[in-house]
């Protein structure tokens, strides 16, 4: 039975679970960006977004908070110092989970999961792209509809007129 599982246990017991998320967690702020499984970077994505919350807020007991989850000061100090930095505007959404295919091996489904601002070929392509300004849309009346339809109809016909005396004078 499923009853109150709330979370993706990852087939591991709690301490070696919590300990795959602390590494996970770590190298994905070492490196901005890593590979791994999909549910592993599904369950990454729960671990840290809360974590990198805590770190827009540079207080002592913030930092201590964010380093009972990690265990490891150089994460710890990367996270509030150049990722608090360059994501501290963001509302939410600080990782971004891209499906890659199968490995080959056991055919288990590999994802990338990387932190979103500091892909520097999505973030530049949508700068690039302006946003689209939309066109209002006029509102015609069922009199000038109807009216319009009859104008084509009988430009199609004087069309059609036109291309079939040009057949017959060849």
């Amino acid at each position: 039975m499923r009853h109150g599982k709330a979370f993706n246990h990852l087939g591991r017991k709690k301490g070696h679970r919590s300990a795959l998320l602390r590494n996970l967690s770590s190298a994905l702020i070492k490196h901005k960006r890593i590979i791994t499984t999909l549910a592993k970077a599904k369950g990454l994505r729960r671990f840290i977004e809360p974590l990198i919350t805590k770190s827009r807020n540079n207080t002592t007991h913030s930092r201590r908070v964010v380093f009972s989850y990690l265990n490891n000061k150089e994460a710890v100090s990367s996270l509030f110092g150049e990722v608090a930095a360059k994501i501290g505007t963001r509302p939410g959404g600080y990782t971004r989970v891209i499906r890659t295919g199968f490995r080959k091996g056991d055919g288990a489904e590999m994802a990338m999961i990387e932190l979103v601002d500091y892909n520097t070929t999505m973030v530049s392509a949508s700068k690039a792209k302006t946003p689209a300004t939309t066109a209002k849309k006029t509102r015609r009346s069922k009199k000038s509809k109807t009216a319009t339809t009859a104008e084509s109809n009988e430009l199609s016909s004087n069309e059609q007129n036109a291309e079939s005396e040009n057949s017959q004078n060849q």
